[in-house]
């Protein structure tokens, strides 16, 4: 912004010159020389906008109906000029006064932007097109087909209207107009079409996008063909959710969730009743088909609106726990009040009353869809599966259902997802506990060493890969009386389970050398390991390292420690050798036979090198790593 402009007052006569925050110029770059073979989304945009500045006013003018006049009801007028190449957009809402301008239209509010931006940059044509409704930057949408946007507005109660005026190439400016020249309440967006746009300034053309995109917001939509026309309803502004579920066509629910949620996806699953009783309201959700940008918004903020007998309270209302917060719709309350405060709504018992069964409606209705249509739930679970995990950890009333509701991969899946009804069902005798390996990697999960043991007994495994898997292990009491184990902590507990090939190979008696080379290890490592033991769990590995039995399962120290979040230093692993492993045996022997000392110790330090090294992490010491490599490598080949 130019010193002249700072100075200047915002009802200055003379325009303001600003230039848009480095990530909205860069953003606008990319909508001017868009390539999106799809630029439709500009008009739906633009309606949701001035529905919900409609909306808002009706909220406001609770507390002051003299902002309403005699204009009482809220609508959307657009008018077409072909001749001119120009089409407008005008609500009669609440309207911004120049400093609300400034911040609405020159900065995007939302965290994330600049990730958002880099995503744009990469995305594919259709998926563009998607991400510019999602993150709500949908008004900068327009410079895909206009070369320059004006935006008149006059805040009601106001006497005071401003212009808004950018070509969309790093500035706009704001000043003072006319009364004459702004609506004498609400915005007026007027859009002067690029010559390959002008499609859209034709009636046809805009009709259809209008029942198309945004046949359901709940204000009326009036069009005109030409500047001068009388104005023809196009939609009635009937809020869908009111509408008796017999009458409402999938085509329906799926335009309105696409005007809701600002996807171009279908919805995987929509969530439509009328609670009545000690509560009455209206709930119509959906749960997305694909994942929304915001998904992992560390704020966590849910998507859901809040109406009050069909008036908009806030779209940022508590309406759904955070591991829900992908569930985009809304909820009208037929009993709270309309006066009631955004912020004192939030401690409203009935609200609470009402988010607790909404959640449960919304749990209930995924647990419906995955008995019904295991497929459709695999792609919901795929999605979102990460997120409902969170609940796992956060909900104790609910763990029992997002258990129900939980699918894992695991050693005996083949790629699929495993519910645990499918994992207590295949249980082996003597098996106590449900078994699970976390970690950040499901292709290392997958050829862990410590599930050899278990794999060649039958035994199933769970894959835990996703960062939320650690914590809920730890506080989840178990399902269906089996508790939640990790087999990289403690004894492994598989004497009493048969090999599924030849069982009658169970882990023989450990030999005197061997006992005698798990002493040596002892000493040798005893300042890097609290202890030493033959493996049940390994077949093939030589090594592996646990967590002790009443530690700290390993991959969640990996996480706290990364965080910074770890009081005191690392606990000492424990080194689990496989007494019947060639390398083991063959130093073992060695040893017992008096063989080269300097030899075996770098031998043996190697071991606890490979442990590490399979257990995803490095050696302690480098330089002393690659030193006895040499070493034992020359030795080899001398």
């Amino acid at each position: 912004m130019s010193a002249e402009a700072a100075s200047a007052g915002p009802d200055s006569a003379a325009p303001q010159s600003h230039t848009f925050e480095a990530d909205v110029a860069k953003l606008l770059h990319l909508m001017v020389h868009s390539v999106y073979s799809d630029k439709d989304v500009f008009l739906r945009e633009l309606i949701s906008n001035a529905a919900d500045a409609c909306e808002k006013l009706r909220y406001e003018s609770l507390s002051d109906p003299a902002l309403l006049g005699e204009d009482q009801k809220g609508v959307i007028r657009i008018t077409l000029d072909a001749e001119a190449r120009r089409i407008t957009v005008a609500d009669n809402g609440i309207g911004m006064s120049a400093e609300e301008m400034i911040e609405a239209l020159g900065t995007i509010a939302r965290s994330g932007t600049k990730a958002f931006v880099e995503r744009l940059e990469t995305a594919q044509q259709a998926e563009g097109s998607q991400l510019i409704g999602q993150f709500g930057v949908g008004f900068y949408s327009t410079f895909m087909v206009a070369d320059k946007v004006e935006v008149f507005s006059r805040r009601a109660g106001s006497d005071v209207a401003n212009l808004w005026s950018s070509d969309g190439k790093g500035s706009y400016s704001v000043a003072p107009v006319g009364l004459d020249e702004a609506p004498a309440r609400g915005t007026k967006v007027v859009l002067h079409l690029m010559e390959d746009a002008k499609s859209y300034a034709e009636t046809y053309t805009i009709e259809r996008l209008i029942k198309t995109h945004s046949g359901h917001v709940p204000v009326p939509i009036l069009l005109a063909d030409k500047p001068d026309a009388e104005p023809q309803q196009i939609a009635d502004g009937a809020a869908l959710w009111t509408r008796p579920k017999s009458d409402i066509s999938e085509a329906d629910y799926t335009d309105f969730y696409r005007s809701v949620a600002g996807q171009f996806d279908d919805p995987a699953l929509t969530i439509h009743f009328r609670a009545e009783g000690r509560q009455e309201y209206t709930m119509l959700a959906f749960v997305p088909g694909s994942r929304p940008f915001d998904l992992f918004d560390p704020q966590r903020k849910g998507r859901m609106k809040l109406y009050v007998r069909r008036v908009l309270i806030t779209d940022e209302a508590d309406l759904l726990p955070g591991y829900l917060r992908f569930v985009r719709g809304l909820i009208d309350s037929a009993d709270l009040p309309l006066n009631v405060s955004r912020e004192m709504i939030q401690e409203s018992p009935l609200l609470t009353a009402i988010r607790k069964a909404a959640t449960g409606r919304v749990l209930g209705d995924l647990e419906k869809l995955a008995t019904s249509d295991a497929a459709a739930y695999a792609k919901v679970w795929e999605n979102f599966g990460s997120v409902l995990k969170e609940g796992l950890y956060e909900d104790f009333e609910r763990r029992d259902a997002l258990l129900g509701l939980a699918r894992f991969k695991s050693t005996v899946s083949g790629g699929e997802w495993r519910s645990l009804k499918d994992y207590i069902a295949s249980l082996k005798d003597n098996q106590t506990a449900i078994y699970y390996l976390a970690g950040d990697d499901a292709k290392r999960l997958e050829n862990s060493p410590h599930i050899e043991g278990f794999r060649a007994r039958g035994i199933e495994v769970l894959l835990l890969s996703d960062p939320v898997d650690s914590f809920w292990v730890t506080s989840a009491l178990g399902f269906e009386g089996k508790p939640f184990k990790s087999v990289t902590q403690g004894a492994a507990d598989l004497d009493l389970i048969p090999l599924a090939e030849k069982p009658e190979e169970q882990t023989p008696e450990v030999s005197a050398a061997i006992a005698s080379y798990i002493a040596y290890l002892k000493t040798t490592l005893g300042d890097d390991i609290s202890d030493v033991r033959a493996s049940e769990r390994l077949t093939s590995s030589a090594v592996c390292l646990v967590a002790p039995d009443n530690g700290m399962d390993k991959r969640m120290e990996q996480i706290l420690a990364s965080a910074g979040k770890l009081d005191g230093a690392l606990q000492k692993p424990i080194l689990e050798i496989n007494p019947r492993h060639a390398l083991v045996t063959r130093l073992a022997t060695a040893r017992e036979a008096g063989g080269d000392t300097a030899f075996i110790e770098s031998a043996t330090r190697l071991l606890l090198d490979e442990a590490r090294i399979l257990d995803g992490t490095v050696p302690t010491d480098p330089a002393g790593f690659a030193e006895r490599l040499s070493q034992v490598l020359a030795k080899s080949l001398g």
